[in-house]
């Protein structure tokens, strides 16, 4: 049964007893980083921390969950396998990459069945999703109201690090490379609305801003979706081809089309199951210092600039999970995800 939001798997992880709730008072403030390091060295369980306190001292009005992604097995699980069988995601991956057409007509035939699988999981549009039950715009809009973490001493601000970054190019109807494109790209809070969006050049999200700014004059529309089911998040940090978006590579690993729902206040679609939504845009022109911030090398990043990205909505769940992970020195949740990913990757270069 495909996991249809983040609360089913959720439900999973803690029947299975890969996932405890705490329910004592802990530090989004470098307290729960500290906790968080010790889980990964021992193969711990995720957690569900139910009473964040945050830097200024008041409870957050929402649990985050954290470590989601600790081990191979749990994102084995996410994406609908078991460890043994995550080559088998890489089975359809090698089959988009291919630059060529099959070389003859029982090679054509053998693919069909794959490629009609492909088609059938683009994602569906709803009306009526529970990300929408809560929407904040205009004054309303307050990004402390989050419990963002503050993973290192030193570091400038707290940072949001389980992000998927939802972006179109300017011709999506045209070109494929405009087509959904979601990313994790960190996201420096630096106002009530303001964050810093730190992707790097060769990143799809950077791609679509710097297409967008050659044609457009209006800022870049983007959605942040923080947590919402695993498979889509796994698709965000899978290499997906640019034969598909990582919406329908998400249907391919959940076997279930995803559902997604139209943004309130700029022109994307997002899971309708999703917990929280940051929507908004980037600036083609205004740039900020980001950074330092701690890194998988042990040291501090170097301070650059990177796109302002303005809110214009808040939408969430009426008792939203806020979804948050750290990076550091090895071993953190993107060295996990890279050594699942290595299974993944075998059929690839098997071609």
């Amino acid at each position: 049964m495909p996991y249809s939001s983040l609360r089913n798997f959720i439900e999973r992880l803690e029947k299975e007893g890969r996932l405890i709730r705490v329910s004592t008072p802990v530090s989004s403030e470098l307290e729960m980083t500290e906790i968080q390091t010790r889980l990964l060295a021992e193969d711990g369980p995720a957690v569900l921390f139910e009473n964040v306190i945050g830097a200024d001292g008041r409870k957050a009005d929402m649990p985050v969950l954290v470590n989601l992604f600790g081990t191979v097995e749990r994102v084995a699980w996410g994406m609908e396998r078991e460890p043994q069988d995550l080559r088998e995601i890489g089975e359809p991956l090698a089959f988009l990459r291919q630059p060529e057409p099959p070389g003859g007509w029982r090679e054509a035939v053998n693919m069909l069945p794959l490629l009609k699988k492909v088609m059938t999981m683009k994602p569906k549009t709803t009306s009526k999703a529970a990300v929408h039950e809560v929407v904040k715009t205009g004054s309303d809009i307050d990004l402390s109201t989050l419990p963002i973490q503050t993973c290192w001493p030193g570091e400038p601000a707290p940072l949001i690090t389980w992000p998927l970054v939802v972006t179109q190019g300017p011709n999506p109807d045209d070109k494929r490379e405009d087509n959904f494109n979601l990313g994790i790209y960190r996201m420096q809070v630096t106002g009530k609305n303001t964050t810093l969006m730190r992707w790097l050049k060769h990143r799809g999200g950077a791609q679509h801003h710097q297409r967008w700014g050659k044609e457009k004059r209006e800022p870049l529309p983007v959605a942040v979706v923080i947590g919402c089911d695993p498979g889509t998040i796994l698709a965000a940090v899978t290499p997906v081809p640019d034969t598909v978006s990582e919406y329908q590579f998400a249907g391919l690993l959940r076997g279930k089309a995803v559902e997604l729902v139209n943004c309130k206040t700029v022109p994307l679609k997002v899971p309708a199951s999703a917990e929280i939504v940051l929507e908004g845009h980037v600036s083609l022109d205004e740039k900020q210092d980001e950074g330092p911030y701690g890194d998988h090398t042990g040291y501090y990043n170097s301070v650059e600039k990177f796109p302002v990205f303005t809110v214009s909505a808040i939408t969430m769940r009426k008792d939203p999970i806020y979804l948050s992970t750290f990076t550091g020195r090895p071993p953190d949740e993107p060295s996990v995800l890279g050594a699942a990913l290595n299974e993944v990757f075998i059929p690839l270069l098997q071609q």
